[in-house]
């Protein structure tokens, strides 16, 4: 196991193969500690509060095989200010290693965070007044959150199970586990404030939108990775599905109005991947396109205008975010040839790349199980936090990038 001082020694100022240079990375903190494990999960959630003090992660006590039903993990925050002091509070039974229980920050508020649970055979969710302790249970679970902190939509996370196991929730089966494409079943949206769940559209729904090519003769349908625009006017959702003979699976990236009208397939390429909203029209998406195969991609939503975007400077799938104000993509990779996986920052303006560090992933670290970095921006976007394993387990890390956007 490669050390944490052994990895900044060796890594902080050196001469990488191919690159012909030394470079400087900045600061790395590890924030948590064992003997427990620490991760956040996906890259597209709130982590820090508004002050740029508290950073939220999920505490766990084993790694290496998939979460039970029975299996509780606590969800907690660090505080920068007091030592990194791990602050618990509370527990849920409904998560996965890459997503973990879709803990966030209510948008606009100092106080307020999120997380599902299951309660029996029932997903919910809940809401803590991190300084009151005061919480609340809402009725369903929640994935994409909208700006106004007013919705929030999720997909059949039973289903995501069966499908696609590492993103939905063991506990629950989906009671449509033989149905190729169920009318009962797919994307909800849920009011925060009163509970009201609504099912704005199925998986049979979309499945008759027509595609590129037809669906494979016995393919089932789901849905992930939900997410809203900017203002709030659209959300975007993968439609993915997969054949009885097939592979791998394939996707759609669609958007919609949150009340689940005006579906609009944005690429119909059936090989999307990891994407954000740039803004309220455009949309950044790892992809396949005829222009340039697979490469990450800027769409404008609601037509077919789409161009390439740093194919030499980012020219491997990872998980993408803008920081604040636009000029800087903030991404990572998977675990490269000596599995080794570096997040960096892409400045839209000069068209440099600027690598914030390189993580080793140890080879146990694969498949379901595996440790990304999924790096997450403080509000200022002076501060990344990122998931990784070369510390004895997975745990937080926080690189202070302020002289690079400074």
């Amino acid at each position: 196991m490669i050390s944490r001082r052994a990895l900044l020694g060796s890594l902080a100022a050196t001469t990488l193969p191919g690159r012909g240079r030394a470079e400087t990375l900045p600061p790395v903190r590890v924030l948590t500690r064992g003997p427990k494990f620490h991760w956040f999960g996906y890259y597209d959630k709130l982590e820090f509060d508004p002050t740029n003090r508290y950073v939220l992660g999920n505490e766990v006590d084993f790694q290496g095989r998939s979460p039970g039903p029975d299996d509780t993990i606590t969800v907690g925050m660090v505080d920068l200010k007091a030592g990194d002091k791990w602050l618990p509070l509370g527990e849920s039974r409904a998560w996965s290693w890459q997503q973990g229980c879709m803990l966030q920050w209510l948008p606009g508020s100092r106080t307020h965070v999120i997380w599902n649970d299951r309660q029996k055979d029932k997903y919910v969710s809940h809401v803590l007044d991190v300084r009151t302790k005061k919480k609340r249970t809402l009725p369903g679970p929640v994935y994409g959150i909208s700006p106004d902190a007013r919705f929030a939509v999720f997909p059949d996370f039973r289903r995501l199970h069966h499908l696609r196991p590492g993103y939905g929730y063991a506990g629950i089966p989906d009671p449509n586990m033989d149905v190729l494409a169920p009318t009962d079943a797919g994307c909800w949206r849920m009011d925060l404030k009163t509970g009201k769940l609504d099912l704005l559209f199925s998986f049979a729904d979309v499945a008759k939108i027509p595609g590129k090519n037809p669906f494979p003769e016995g393919a089932k349908h789901w849905f992930n990775h939900l997410l809203f625009s900017p203002d709030g006017s659209r959300f975007i959702f993968l439609h993915r599905w997969k054949g009885p003979s097939d592979k791998g699976f394939k996707t759609r990236m669609i958007t919609a109005k949150p009340d689940g009208t005006d579906l609009y397939v944005v690429d119909p390429h059936e090989n999307t991947s990891h994407f954000i909203w740039r803004d309220n029209q455009h949309i950044l998406a790892w992809a396949y396109h005829p222009s340039h195969k697979d490469k990450f991609y800027l769409y404008k939503d609601k037509t077919q205008e789409v161009e390439v975007v740093a194919p030499d400077l980012m020219p491997v799938n990872g998980h993408c975010t803008y920081l604040p104000g636009n000029r800087f993509i903030l991404n990572d990779c998977y675990p490269d040839k000596n599995r080794v996986q570096t997040p960096y920052l892409y400045d839209t303006r000069t068209g440099k790349r600027h690598d914030i560090g390189h993580f080793p992933s140890p080879p146990e670290y694969t498949g379901e199980f595996r440790c990304d970095l999924h790096p997450r921006f403080s509000p200022d976007g002076h501060k990344v936090v990122i998931d990784a394993p070369h510390e004895g387990g997975r745990q937080l890390h926080l690189i202070d990038v302020s002289t690079i956007v400074g």
